[in-house]
């Protein structure tokens, strides 16, 4: 099953058996096809996380700041599987510090995750009623990057007067 077409998502779930889980939500189900209690176990969930972070995965998007915010979560909450061996050894204050380091990676992911729908409503031109589109995050981004991309080329590009860019005048 190819990570990148599916939603990525860590719970810890304290109250049920204190499990790390990856899940993978398509619609309204939710399909976990990684349980991660252990140190091995879970050094596979971060595996998958880092290789999604590259270009061209889900979470591709992530900055560099973010991208490294990430990294240290997950080196730290393996520490604690190291330390530790699996989520049932751990005491409240080891399984709090994982599950707060567990929200953070989420929040990033969640933010920049490249199927994440983006909807506004607008009004048409000469009409009062409101109209819903919706567009993922992978799209929009694009769109942005390729908005920037062009303003950058035509700085570059010399107008009829010779000059470079527009600088207000002539």
């Amino acid at each position: 099953m190819k990570l990148t077409t599916l939603r990525i998502g860590i719970t810890l779930a304290l109250a049920i058996g204190g499990t790390l889980q990856v899940e993978v939500a398509q619609a309204s189900k939710t399909e976990t096809i990684l349980k991660a209690d252990n140190a091995a176990e879970f050094s596979t969930v971060a595996a998958a996380v880092k290789q999604e972070m590259l270009p061209g995965g889900r979470f591709e998007f992530v900055d560099d700041k973010e991208r490294d915010t990430v990294s240290t979560r997950l080196v730290d909450m393996q520490s604690l599987f190291n330390k530790h061996g699996a989520v049932a050894q751990m005491d409240m204050q080891t399984k709090v510090q994982l599950f707060n380091d567990q929200e953070a990676v989420n929040a990033i992911l969640t933010h920049r995750d490249d199927e994440r729908l983006i909807c506004e409503n607008t009004a048409q031109l000469g009409s009062h009623i409101p109209r819903t589109t919706c567009i993922t995050y992978r799209e929009s981004e694009r769109r942005r990057r390729g908005e920037i991309h062009f303003m950058d080329i035509s700085k570059q590009v010399p107008d009829h007067f010779g000059s470079v860019g527009s600088k207000g005048g002539h």
